[in-house]
C-alpha cells in the first residue's frame, strides 16, 4: 500500500529555483565534448573520475572538487579529470543512507526528497562554479533523471541497474555518455546487451509522457567486478578479461567501443588502498595497443579522508558509505599514472 506523503516539485520548477547560468551551461558543453572525445578515440587522453562514494557534505564535496581542480590542470595532457559526485545511494538490503536525493542531512532520520533535489542542484552548481568542472553522478532512480540532466556530463548506471529496461531505454535518450556497470554477476553479454539498447532508438512512456530516443552512441561498459553465488568477490580489470570484453564488444558491432575501468567494489573487494596497486597495474597494461585503444580511463572512490565512517560520524572529509582513498595518497596516485604514459 502507498501513502501519498508529500506532492514534489517539478525538474522544471526546481531548474527555475537553482538555474544553471548561461556561463556554466557553456562549461558543460565544452566538458561534454571533451568526454565524447575521448569515447570515440579522437582523444587519446584517458578519463579519470573520481570521488567519494557518495556526496553526503556539500562543503566537503566543493572542497574536494576543487583540489580535484587543481590537480586536473596540472595533468591536463594526460588526463581529463571529472568529479564523482554521486547523490543517490543503493542500498543491497533497501536500508540505510539513501544519499542525498533522499535527505540534504545525512544524520536525519526523516525522508525529504525536495529538499533533497534542491540541495543536490545547489552542490553541483557551487562545485562547477568554483572549480570549473563538471561531474558525474549515478542514475538511480530514471524518473529523477531531468532534475539534474542540464547539470551532468556523465551519468552512471549501477550494477544493479544495468538488467533494468528503463535505466536501458531511458540512456538511449541522454545526450552526454553513459557509462553502465557490468551487472553483479559479471555478466558480459548482459553488459553488452544494455549497451546495445541504450545505443539505439527506443520509443516508451517516460515522464507522463510517450518519447522517442534517438540512441546514445556514446554508451559504453563500467568494469567493476563481481560477486559470485557465495559471495566472493572476482576481479575483471586484468588483461585477459579486457581483451575477452573487447573480441565480444566487436562482435556485437557497437559504435565506439569503450571501457572504464571501476578500480574499486569487487575489483578491489572493496579496500579502497588496492585501488592504487590495480591503477597501477590497468596502466602498466596500456603499452597493449589492443587494451589501450579499449581502456578510456578509471573510476576511483578517493575522498579527504582515507576509510569512511557510520552515517552518524562527523569526520569532516570521510566517507560515511564505502571507504575511499584519501587526498594525500589519491593526488600522488594520480601524479604517478601520469608519468606512466
Amino acid at each position: 500500500m502507498f501513502e501519498k506523503v508529500k506532492k514534489v516539485m517539478s525538474a522544471e520548477e526546481a531548474r527555475e529555483r537553482i538555474p544553471m547560468t548561461p556561463d556554466l551551461l557553456k562549461i558543460k558543453k565544452e566538458r561534454d565534448e571533451q568526454i565524447e572525445a575521448i569515447i570515440d578515440g579522437r582523444d587519446k587522453r584517458k578519463l579519470i573520475i573520481m570521488g567519494p562514494c557518495s556526496a553526503d557534505n556539500e562543503d566537503a564535496v566543493v572542497d574536494y572538487v576543487t583540489r580535484l581542480a587543481r590537480l586536473a590542470e596540472e595533468v591536463k595532457d594526460k588526463f581529463l579529470v571529472m568529479p564523482r559526485i554521486y547523490t543517490g545511494k543503493p542500498r543491497t538490503k533497501g536500508e540505510g543512507y539513501k544519499g542525498m536525493m533522499h535527505s540534504p542531512d545525512p544524520h536525519s532520520k526523516n525522508t525529504d526528497i525536495e529538499g533533497g533535489i534542491l540541495h543536490l542542484r545547489h552542490m553541483h552548481i557551487r562545485a562547477i562554479r568554483e572549480s570549473g568542472l563538471t561531474a558525474a553522478d549515478e542514475m538511480l532512480y530514471p524518473d529523477n533523471l531531468d532534475y539534474v540532466l542540464d547539470i551532468l556530463s556523465y551519468i552512471a548506471v549501477g550494477a544493479r541497474s544495468a538488467e533494468n529496461q528503463q535505466h536501458r531505454l531511458v540512456a538511449s535518450g541522454i545526450d552526454v555518455p553513459v557509462g553502465i556497470k557490468n551487472p553483479m554477476n559479471g555478466s558480459f553479454p548482459v553488459t553488452l546487451n544494455s549497451i546495445y539498447a541504450a545505443q539505439i532508438p527506443n520509443e516508451f512512456k517516460y515522464g507522463g509522457y510517450q518519447v522517442k530516443t534517438t540512441g546514445n552512441k556514446y554508451a559504453h561498459a563500467v568494469l567493476r567486478g563481481s560477486v559470485n553465488v557465495y559471495g566472493n568477490n572476482i576481479p575483471n580489470y586484468h588483461y585477459e578479461d579486457v581483451v575477452r570484453f573487447h573480441a565480444m564488444y566487436m562482435q556485437q558491432g557497437l559504435a565506439n567501443p569503450a571501457v572504464i575501468i571501476d578500480t574499486n567494489h569487487s575489483n578491489s573487494g572493496k579496500n579502497p588502498y588496492e585501488q592504487i596497486r590495480i591503477a597501477k597495474e590497468i596502466f602498466g597494461n596500456m603499452i597493449y595497443p589492443d587494451f589501450n585503444s579499449m581502456v578510456k580511463g578509471l573510476l576511483i572512490e578517493s575522498y579527504i579522508k582515507d576509510g569512511n565512517q557510520s552515517v552518524d560520524g562527523c569526520e569532516y572529509g570521510k566517507s560515511v558509505t564505502d571507504a575511499c582513498l584519501g587526498w594525500e595518497k589519491s593526488e600522488a596516485l594520480i601524479k604517478d599514472l601520469a608519468a606512466m604514459i
